[in-house]
């Protein structure tokens, strides 16, 4: 392929329920989010992230914000952006719910990370919301990387990632509680917060 743009016309997907048809053959599905398929260029360290056809003008409000925090070294390196993709760094490692739901710690230098990235995001002007346990990754270097952030710059408060720092706070770092969590019941949890059945801490304890 000579461009990632031709890359990414290879990606042919159904506009009935977003089934994906096929792709080039130097490409790896890695991910399915709700707006796009993930894939890693194989042989290399980058990935190109493609839009569904009905969100493809997710694709420049999300480039266009990583493009804000280029100089962050806690959000991927982005290469191209077109009409439905951008092509970035992959990031090896594991996400927040892949640690809990593998019994691989998180530390309390791992949620300081988090806050001291989401602080510089911030001081860009941007309001970071939509932080979930799926678009905060532990790399294999031990770094933290933050992806996923087409909601950036959406006006109201978002109060996702307070919350999850309160009950790690309030519960993980309790010697008692499992650090090993089956994926099925992390989801019944994340779909109960949703539904706002389960209520949100207001206020973060202050963390050690």
């Amino acid at each position: 392929m000579n461009t990632y743009k031709e890359l990414a016309n290879t990606v042919e997907i159904s506009p009935k329920k977003n089934r994906l048809l096929r792709y080039d053959d130097s490409l790896k599905l890695i991910g399915t989010g709700r707006s796009a398929f993930v894939f890693g260029i194989k042989n290399s360290n980058k990935a190109i992230k493609v839009f569904f056809p009905e969100f493809t003008y997710i694709a420049k409000e999300e480039a266009d914000i990583y493009l804000a925090l280029q100089d962050i070294s806690y959000f991927p390196t982005i290469y191209d952006s077109g009409l439905n993709y951008i092509f970035m760094d992959y990031i090896e490692g594991r996400t927040l719910f892949e640690c809990v739901n593998q019994g691989i710690p998180i530390t309390s230098d791992h949620i300081k990370e988090i806050d001291a990235a989401l602080s510089l995001a911030a001081n860009k002007g941007l309001n970071p919301s939509d932080i979930h346990l799926r678009n905060i990754i532990i790399t294999s270097n031990n770094d933290i990387k933050l992806i996923d952030v087409a909601r950036f710059r959406q006006k109201k408060d978002c109060t996702q990632w307070s919350d999850l720092k309160s009950a790690y706070l309030l519960y993980y770092k309790k010697p008692y509680f499992p650090k090993k969590i089956p994926a099925p019941v992390m989801n019944t949890v994340a779909f109960f917060y949703k539904k706002k059945l389960i209520p949100p801490h207001l206020s973060s304890p202050k963390s050690d």
